[in-house]
């Protein structure tokens, strides 16, 4: 079986590798030559842990390859995975744009049935806009060739996408013809012999799921920052808040640990387009209007602790940041709360070191070389600093030698922004805390 990934973006280079991980032939396709250019060289353009080593074993054995041309590859292919971007406009609705041009192609040079499968997250309806576009091409040719659209969302973890990929909790796959499903219960075969669930349902469905579960898990982050909020005023402890409520069964632990805000390329953007389709089609989603804007605030939370710390003072303070990417094993810092924290701190006057173990680059890149003081490793970014705020939880910064920051601190103190550290032995080293929710 050979397929097409068009986009080789996240979740279109993950998809396809993994793809070819399990026997399938795959050509990646991406309209910019110059990544398509260092993929053929091994050169990687994410940091996902085991990606480059899986693409490189694939790319070798021939199974895994990279075109700028969907055109030259598309009569070869069964199936054509549509990856490509799909970013919020201006009023929060996803950008269909790059989705379209796919199906316009696909239209223009379709010789032979081919199943095109919508990957990236997009509203419900789109496939039936995909299926328009493309018959559009065929009758402005004047030719009928058949073809089937069906919908397969993408639920990759970053920083965890390739086990996600190779051992999923769930396939959500949406079709509506018997030869579609029949094509991707083959191409899934693999995991069902695994015993994993692959869910078909209609297209819509499909279609809503990845939109609801991601509003899901966004809505349960907020309702913990909201309650950890609360739990400072009143003298609780979240974190014996959370213990209690994760443990009854219906709720469960996941997705209830309070902190500074969700950020990266799903949740946001996911979150605003489900509320754009909803006002599109005369309904207000008010819960999730409420949980984008305790996240919004939620961003801003280490920044207000550290201005009633230091009374508005803080102008000429130096400031010392651990992580830069919104979560741990990526250097993605789309919709980071660093970003929110660096702006607020260079607003105040701050001087801010920063240090991440991924995400260094990808700060050059958005604020430039003179936004912040970029470190050499975590120890370096506490230099002379007047606080320190733990913002990504990555792993290396659980256990530092503390004896190590106070030297180098001017002032020993640390906001953790991911409550990671005990209070009890952080103040017995000599360090003022705070965290979140307590």
């Amino acid at each position: 079986m050979k397929i097409a990934i068009v986009g080789t973006g996240y979740v279109g280079l993950v998809t396809g590798t993994c793809f070819a991980e399990i026997g399938v032939n795959v050509v990646c396709v991406d309209t910019n030559a110059e990544k398509i250019d260092a993929l053929k060289k091994g050169v990687i353009p994410i940091y996902e842990n085991g990606l480059e080593e899986m693409v490189l074993r694939n790319a070798k054995a021939g199974r895994l390859n990279f075109t700028t041309s969907l055109e030259e590859c598309l009569d070869e292919v069964d199936v054509v995975f549509s990856a490509v971007g799909t970013p919020p406009d201006e009023d929060g609705s996803a950008d269909l744009s790059y989705v379209l041009q796919v199906a316009h192609t696909i239209g223009r040079n379709l010789q032979k049935y081919v199943l095109v499968v919508t990957k990236s997250t997009v509203p419900v309806g789109t496939a039936q806009k995909v299926r328009d576009a493309i018959r559009e091409e065929l009758e402005r040719r004047g030719v009928d060739i058949p073809f089937d659209v069906a919908s397969n969302p993408e639920f990759l973890k970053e920083g965890n996408a390739i086990n996600d990929f190779m051992s999923p909790d769930r396939v959500v796959v949406g079709v509506d013809s018997e030869r579609a499903k029949k094509l991707m219960t083959k191409l899934y075969k693999p995991f069902l012999l695994n015993n994993f669930r692959v869910i078909f349902m209609d297209i819509p469905s499909a279609e809503m799921t990845k939109y609801a579960a991601n509003s899901m898990l966004a809505t349960r982050i907020s309702f913990m920052n909201d309650i950890a909020n609360l739990c400072e005023r009143v003298g609780a402890d979240v974190n014996m808040v959370r213990s209690g409520i994760g443990s009854d069964t219906r709720i469960g632990r996941k997705f209830l640990y309070p902190g500074i805000g969700y950020g990266g390329s799903c949740f946001p953007k996911d979150v605003k387009a489900l509320i754009k389709t909803a006002e599109q089609n005369g309904y207000e989603m008010r819960v999730l209007r409420a949980v984008e804007e305790v996240n919004e605030r939620q961003k801003s939370v280490l920044f207000d602790k550290l201005a009633r710390l230091w009374e508005g003072d803080m102008r000429g303070k130096t400031v010392a940041m651990w992580g830069l990417s919104f979560k741990p094993e990526t250097d993605d810092m789309r919709e980071a709360p660093s970003l929110v924290l660096i702006d607020k701190l260079r607003e105040a006057g701050c001087r801010v070191r920063v240090y991440d173990p991924a995400a260094m680059d990808e700060c050059r890149r958005r604020l430039g070389e003179d936004a912040v003081t970029y470190a050499k490793d975590l120890y370096d970014a506490t230099l002379d600093a007047d606080a320190l705020l733990l913002v990504t939880e990555w792993k290396e910064f659980r256990l530092p030698s503390w004896a190590v920051v106070k030297k180098l601190m001017r002032v020993p103190l640390v906001l953790d922004g991911r409550n990671i550290y005990d209070r009890a032995e952080m103040e017995e080293q000599g360090f003022g805390y705070c965290c979140i929710g307590m």
